[in-house]
């Protein structure tokens, strides 16, 4: 299928969003400081956003809890519909355009006892006039589905948790130097599928999630994210010869559970491909992408190029024009259906 516009301005992203990435972990320091000064003082992080802004958001809440934050992360579309409850908080709303419209409308109505913060690659936006927010380096992201923006909010975050004391040696190594095994074996084990479930744990759960979005995004296929647990939970009755399985595994008890999935999806016809950082032996049965031992969000940011790689390889070979959407747009606007 023919290459267009919309993938050439996913390459463009993709091509840059190391450096950009390095470049906002290290000049965020003053509001990253501001903003640990206030969780300190509040006790509590409450982490908004929409899309693939959630799915960050997502990624790093582990992170933030290891650290001994009380952190959840949260949907503007959930708190617009159900308010937080009345107490202190630090909040910081997520989104790389700053246009969202659910962000613009929790600007409007947002409970004055919080501490207010946000997170855009968008300076000039709304959102970036209005809070004091970090701001990510090489401008907002053009193409369609989050590739630059990801990695780039990801180092963004990991700039806020430097400063509260938790240290992304591996992260900092990992956006420098990203390690881009062949997916050749993945891709051909994966592009005949009708329907894709990827799976991780810990901060490799939001990663899952976050592939799953740009997935149906840009190959048009359902495709569902979940934590290993949740995956076993019932979505294992979907297991067939035509869906897709895609497992991210890290260290220790990131890992667990990654053989009984495995063995599952083999037992059903759909041998898994797995993305490896566990640093123990591959499973039986599986394809398996390897990447250097990691954990945390150095994981993250390590399988992060080559799942944007294999994503866009299979969107190739399901649809013309990749990255050119035909239902959505880049910025969401606030809904007014009734």
């Amino acid at each position: 299928m023919g290459e267009g516009i919309g993938l050439a301005r996913l390459q463009a992203e993709m091509a840059r969003q190391g450096a950009d990435a390095l470049a906002s972990l290290t000049g965020n320091a003053v509001v990253a400081a501001e903003l640990a000064a206030s969780i300190a003082r509040t006790g509590s992080l409450v982490l908004v956003g929409m899309g693939a802004s959630h799915y960050v958001n997502r990624i790093v809440e582990p992170a933030w809890r290891k650290a001994g934050v009380d952190c959840r992360a949260e949907t503007a579309g959930d708190i617009l519909q159900q308010d937080l409850p009345v107490r202190p908080r630090t909040l910081v709303l997520v989104s790389q355009s700053g246009e969202s419209g659910e962000i613009l409308q929790l600007l409007d109505r947002l409970p004055h006892n919080s501490d207010l913060f946000g997170m855009t690659l968008a300076p000039q936006s709304t959102l970036g006039r209005t809070l004091p927010c970090l701001i990510g380096a090489g401008g907002q992201e053009v193409a369609f589905a989050a590739t630059r923006s990801l990695t780039v909010t990801l180092a963004l975050h990991a700039a806020a948790l430097a400063v509260h004391g938790v240290g992304e040696e591996d992260l900092a190594a990992m956006l420098a130097t990203p390690p881009l095994p062949d997916v050749d074996a993945a891709l051909a084990a994966l592009a005949s599928k009708t329907s894709i479930i990827i799976a991780g744990r810990g901060e490799l759960r939001g990663l899952a999630e976050a592939s799953g979005l740009i997935l149906m995004e840009l190959a048009r296929i359902p495709a569902f994210g979940f934590e290993f647990g949740q995956f076993r939970h019932g979505p294992l009755e979907a297991l067939a010869p035509e869906l897709g399985v895609l497992l991210l595994r890290g260290p220790g008890s990131l890992s667990a559970g990654t053989v009984t999935l495995a063995k599952a999806a083999a037992g059903a016809g759909s041998p898994p491909v797995i993305f490896d950082c566990s640093g123990e032996a591959t499973i039986d049965g599986a394809v398996t992408v390897s990447f250097p031992p990691r954990e945390g969000l150095g994981a993250v940011a390590a399988m992060l190029p080559a799942l944007q790689k294999l994503i866009i390889a299979i969107a190739g070979r399901k649809v013309t024009g990749v990255g050119e959407p035909v239902r959505s747009t880049k910025i969401t606007g606030i809904d007014h259906e009734a």
